[in-house]
């Protein structure tokens, strides 16, 4: 007995599902880069059909995560330090202006403490020597700014180059120094949002960022020369 079509995903929910592994397994580098597979291997190990897989491989191939090939399947991109060179520029102008804008909105104790939870994972995560929890938790700090700026747009114009970022933080996580002063900049952006800094606020977010950026973009550097 076929089961009711009422209870069958859409086809759009399909395509979600697969987007959502799919970019799942590149973030977390379980495809890295320059990982091959075709369009009907993958639409067998996430068990659907290939029209959802293709659909979600035209969206990610649009995020800049892979690239398709003709009968070939698809590609995970690599990420050259030049590419970061332009991800961070991007990155560090848009935080710098989302923390000014959460800043000047005056933030609640509550929203505050959106951002203050993973200061603490963070902080706990150092103490344990735990990078990719440390990593995790400081993903969903920059996340959390972000929304709290109030402006929809330059969240969406951030979220459509910060995956590339994160996979590249990801993928070093173990190779850059233990990230003690990156934490303390954290909370001192925190407690530039309480007191409503907004100039103080931007440009810790700019140093932040701009300094994390060079570590990355140093250590790619530095293994494209091996």
């Amino acid at each position: 007995m076929s089961e009711p079509a009422a209870l069958r995903p859409s086809r759009q929910s399909l395509v979600e599902q697969a987007l959502e592994e799919m970019r799942r397994r590149i973030l977390s580098n379980e495809w890295p880069a320059n990982f091959t597979a075709l369009e009907g291997e993958i639409a067998i190990d996430l068990g659907m059909s290939r029209t959802p897989v293709r659909e979600a491989l035209v969206q990610l191939e649009s995020q800049g995560l892979m690239s398709l090939r003709p009968r070939h399947g698809m590609q995970v991109l690599p990420i050259s330090a030049d590419d970061m060179v332009e991800i961070y520029a991007i990155i560090t102008s848009l935080e710098a202006t989302a923390a000014e804008l959460a800043a000047r909105r005056e933030l609640t104790e509550e929203e505050l403490s959106r951002l203050e939870g993973p200061v603490r994972l963070m902080e706990i995560a150092l103490e344990q020597d735990d990078r990719h929890g440390w990593a995790i938790a400081d993903e969903e700090f920059h996340r959390t700014l972000v929304a709290l700026s109030g402006n929809r747009r330059l969240k969406a114009m951030i979220a459509s180059v910060s995956d590339q970022a994160h996979r590249v933080r990801m993928t070093m996580i173990h190779r850059r120094p233990k990230p003690v002063v990156s934490t303390m900049e954290h909370r001192m952006l925190v407690d530039a949002l309480r007191r409503g800094d907004a100039e103080g606020a931007r440009e810790l977010q700019r140093l932040h960022r701009r300094r994390g950026g060079e570590v990355m973009i140093g250590i790619l550097r530095s293994n494209a020369g091996r």
